[in-house]
């Protein structure tokens, strides 16, 4: 049974300045959630009891938005908005624990960081920028795997070749139900020297030795330690697995996937499909009449 998740959240945002200047990525709201909270909410789905987010500078909005927050809680109460305190109070009584990253020394040691946190237990490491549509079992299936085979587990997709220099790419060999055992691993490769287009996702089942690798690992692409090297070096010592998901996967890292996470998550909001599908659909047609109206 997995017990702890880890969220890295200590990165720089670059891709969304000037937004995340003074505000961080993962508080970025997604409909009407911050993304890390997505995150969140699918560990804790999956029974996940201890939560360890990894930090930078700038970041203490994420500490304060899974604290409590007593004045709007009794304000709420006041008036009687019982809808929106219980939404406020959802995520009280879950166990948070804060590490900071010094510095921006990439996923590999920040993972690296967590190891006072999770000591000698196999744990999760959920990625904020990846969305996984709350319909989809993605982590616990990914659970079930690591439990079966005893073994580390990384989330895969099937990427376009024009896309594998993005991800983390595998070569591994296919078994039952879409489980790879993984032969090796290699971050962003050039398209005409990836093993394969099963990339990397932002979700994996991890064992304490890692930690032995991430000590002693250099710096690789980027000037950054990468989790990727890690876990190939890992693979030469011992099983390591990858689930390819089939599922819905919204890659809000960057602003165009963002925007498409926010379009379709706001069509599955009971409250707001109707309302917002009206609009989008009205949209098109002004678009599309604007287009034949040109000379």
């Amino acid at each position: 049974m997995i017990r702890k998740a880890v969220f890295p959240a200590a990165g720089l945002g670059t891709r969304f300045l000037p937004a995340t200047k003074a505000s961080p990525k993962e508080m970025l709201p997604l409909v009407d959630k911050p993304l890390i909270q997505y995150a969140v909410e699918e560990a804790r789905n999956c029974g996940i009891e201890e939560l360890l987010i990894i930090t930078g500078k700038q970041k203490r909005a994420i500490e304060d938005h899974f604290d409590s927050a007593y004045e709007l809680e009794d304000a709420l109460t006041k008036k009687g908005k019982k809808e929106l305190l219980e939404m406020v109070r959802k995520l009280n009584h879950i166990n948070f624990a804060y590490i900071r990253q010094r510095a921006p020394l990439g996923l590999g040691h920040a993972i690296l960081c967590a190891k006072p946190f999770v000591k000698v237990e196999p744990f999760a490491v959920l990625l904020s920028d990846d969305v996984i549509d709350p319909e989809n079992s993605l982590l616990a299936d990914m659970i079930s795997i690591a439990a079966r085979k005893q073994a580390p587990v990384v989330a895969l997709e099937s990427v376009a070749a024009e896309d594998v220099e993005k991800y983390g790419i595998i070569e591994g060999e296919a078994g039952a139900d879409g489980v790879y055992r993984i032969k090796r691993l290699v971050e962003k490769p050039k398209p005409s020297e990836a093993p394969s287009r099963l990339g990397i996702i932002g979700r994996y089942i991890l064992t304490p030795d890692i930690f032995d690798i991430l000590e002693t690992l250099p710096a690789g692409k980027g000037g950054e330690v990468q989790l990727t090297d890690a876990l190939n070096r890992l693979a030469g010592l011992r099983p390591v697995y990858g689930y390819l998901f089939n599922g819905k996967r919204y890659d809000a890292g960057d602003k165009l996937g963002f925007l498409r996470a926010t379009v379709e998550l706001a069509l599955k909001d009971k409250v707001l499909s109707a309302g917002f599908r009206e609009f989008l659909v009205g949209l098109m047609k002004d678009e599309f009449s604007s287009l034949h109206s040109r000379p």
